[in-house]
């Protein structure tokens, strides 16, 4: 199999597991935005949010050491043994610890609630550790079960216990809690991963060189915490939680362009990890570069252009504010996914530091931008200070990157495709019926101009298809 047809089928099928996670969000997003209040979905915010900081700090990162050590030693079975032995021996005593910490150093909750969060960030620690196993053992069908069955039960359990019931925040984390759950039951009944398990395989050399490997991320998932959450605190505190139920709302259309993006980043991770060796890799690296760049202003283009509508169909209760905050937040969301690729060449490379550094020295401006802003432009100041960190990350990388590989891009296509992307989130800020409508023909041109011959090839594929039944 070529590895552009690897790569398609990998994103195909983690594209399902990607998918459903994101409308599962955008389908309890009624039920929350109605039946919680603004301080209980500032706070449900937090937690969800504040559940990228515990991950990194708990494991040290080692689950993304097993993405990446995976994939070179699939063959070998007592190898295999050994790393996946050699990560949940440690990951589970220090996760435990960690979170029993985090128990007792939750402010003002009441026990119950700190309980169920404990659980829920226990659950979803170790959901995604077999997750990047299964990924590096090459299982990204059962990833993408493990994704479906997690993004059904958050939907089923949130009309049960939030809607239904009416428990409100607490109803909202056993929603978490439990979908996390039933996704880890049915990932390590699948995949059968437990099966390589024993304590006899666990080595301190292998968790020597993992570590070494993984710890480096621990600043970049920090760093990345404090993108993501800082806004949130600096909201809460300088304007109240009920503000930053404001925020949260606001990032959540700009967040379904991970769509397009985690999708393809996940699949792109382990061909970039495999073609590193190859001879044509700074080639391979620039074909994916300017595919990477279309796909994602493609889609960004087509989620600007119908958000209107989409505001007014999954955004209930007294959300107007965060209309204004989205298309500063679009533009931010596009340098974020461009990044992320970029990440994908770090990975290939083990070059874990370049990760954190890039990431910590964004981070760093983002939090500054947001402290010196907030009290005089408001909620501005976090979707803007958002806006020129990813950008600054993106500045870092695509530099950063080019001393490793000689990877093309047209600069002029770049930037005549960024003007058009501001242009058309100044018409969606706009609000103005006949500018969303020339909006709505304007994003769909933009989509097909840059993706026509993949439009063509799904196309051609599909009629294939149709003709052989």
């Amino acid at each position: 199999m070529s590895r552009e047809s690897k790569l398609a089928k990998n994103t195909g099928i983690l594209a399902i597991g990607t998918f459903l996670p994101k409308l599962a969000s955008f389908i309890t997003l009624p039920i929350l935005t109605d039946c919680l209040t603004k301080e209980e979905m500032g706070n449900y915010d937090l937690i969800t949010v504040l559940v990228s900081l515990i991950l990194p700090t708990a494991t040290l990162q080692i689950q993304s050491a097993a993405f990446r050590f995976l994939i070179d030693i699939r063959k070998d079975e007592k190898k295999v043994r050994t790393i996946v032995s050699t990560i949940l021996t440690f990951m589970i005593p220090v996760s435990l610890a960690a979170l029993l910490i985090l128990f007792f150093a939750l402010p003002g909750m009441d026990p119950t609630i700190k309980l169920l969060i404990c659980g829920y960030y226990f659950a979803d620690i170790i959901v995604n550790a077999f997750r990047q196993l299964a990924r590096g053992l090459e299982q990204n069908l059962d990833y993408s079960i493990s994704a479906i069955v997690s993004s059904l039960c958050k939907m089923i359990f949130a009309v049960v216990f939030v809607w239904h019931f009416k428990f409100g925040l607490t109803g909202s984390v056993i929603a978490l809690m439990g979908a996390s759950t039933m996704s880890l039951i049915v990932i390590m009944i699948r995949s059968k991963i437990y099966r390589y398990y024993s304590i006899k395989y666990f080595s301190k050399d292998c968790l020597k060189e993992m570590l070494k490997y993984s710890w480096p991320l621990i600043p970049n998932g920090m760093s990345m915490w404090i993108m993501r959450l800082s806004d949130r605190f600096v909201v809460t505190f300088s304007m109240g939680i009920a503000a930053n139920a404001v925020y949260s709302v606001a990032n959540k259309i700009p967040s379904l362009l991970n769509l397009a993006q985690s999708t393809f980043t996940m699949a792109w991770q382990e061909n970039a990890s495999i073609v590193s060796k190859d001879d044509d890799a700074d080639k391979y690296y620039s074909l994916m570069f300017r595919t990477m760049f279309d796909l994602v202003a493609g889609f960004l283009g087509l989620l600007i252009c119908t958000t209107p509508l989409l505001f007014k169909l999954f955004i209930r209760g007294d959300y107007g504010e965060a209309y204004f905050q989205m298309p500063v937040l679009f533009i931010a969301m596009f340098f974020y996914s461009m990044s992320s690729f970029l990440g994908g060449i770090y990975v290939a490379y083990m070059k874990t530091k370049s990760i954190g550094i890039t990431t910590t020295a964004a981070a760093i401006c983002n939090l500054v931008i947001d402290i010196a802003l907030i009290k005089f432009i408001g909620l501005y100041a976090a979707s803007g200070s958002t806006l020129i960190s990813y950008l600054l990350l993106f500045i870092f990388r695509i530099v950063d990157v080019r001393k490793m590989v000689k990877i093309t891009y047209d600069k002029l296509h770049m930037f005549l495709v960024l003007a058009v992307l501001v242009v058309e989130s100044v018409l969606c800020y706009l609000q103005m019926p006949v500018l969303n409508f020339i909006n709505i023909i304007f994003g769909m041109a933009i989509f097909f101009w840059l993706n026509n011959s993949l439009v063509r090839a799904v196309w051609t594929k599909g009629m294939k298809l149709v003709k052989k039944h």
